[in-house]
């Protein structure tokens, strides 16, 4: 489970680059841009809910050791 988050992470990486290069910084809010800015958001979100995530199941994992 770990490696396949890795890769999701990896691949979310590889769409934020993706869509930072459409961006038009003269206008951010209109056409291709606006596509652009909105899934840049997204994608941020997801890497960092992967990472809460990779962090919460580490804390899961030291606490039943704990036990």
């Amino acid at each position: 489970m770990r490696y396949f988050i890795y890769t999701l992470i990896t691949i979310a990486t590889g769409l934020l680059i993706f869509n930072s290069t459409k961006l038009n910084f003269d206008n951010l809010l209109y056409g291709d841009s606006k596509t652009a800015l909105f899934s840049i958001v997204a994608t941020a979100c997801v890497i960092l809910l992967l990472f809460i995530l990779l962090i919460s199941r580490s804390i899961q994992k030291k606490s039943r050791n704990t036990k």
